[in-house]
């Protein structure tokens, strides 16, 4: 528990950091395109520190392989799709867009494996 209820606590100092330092210092300083893939990047890391936070949780509960699932797609989502749209925005390196997707899919997977937690609880309870 400790380790995602760290980690969830990390991504969410990040994530309000990172808005801070894009409307006080990059507003105007970056094209509208750049200033909405840092919007996307903070909103999916900051909805996935919810989906840490969650995992955090239940694992303290009762710790499974499907919430370390979770967890590590959450965290691989946050580090992949968020990371590489800052990347993109500060660099201009479109390319990496291709990549992004990636960071996606890893959300999914999260978001897969917290409710296969779910269905497989014994007690249906939280």
């Amino acid at each position: 528990m400790t380790f995602w209820l760290v980690t969830a606590a990390v991504s969410g100092f990040l994530s309000v950091a990172i808005g801070a330092f894009a409307a006080h210092g990059l507003e105007g300083r970056l094209p509208p395109e750049a200033l909405d893939w840092l919007a996307t990047g903070l909103r999916y890391q900051m909805l996935h520190v919810a989906g840490l936070l969650t995992v955090a949780l239940l694992a303290a509960r009762a710790p499974a392989r499907s919430l370390t699932l979770a967890g590590s797609g959450f965290l691989a989502g946050t580090v992949v799709f968020s990371g590489l749209l800052y990347v993109m925005a500060l660099t201009g390196t479109r390319w990496l867009g291709m990549i992004v997707p990636i960071g996606g899919v890893s959300f999914l997977i999260g978001w897969a494996a917290l409710a296969c937690y779910a269905l497989t609880r014994q007690d249906r309870g939280i």
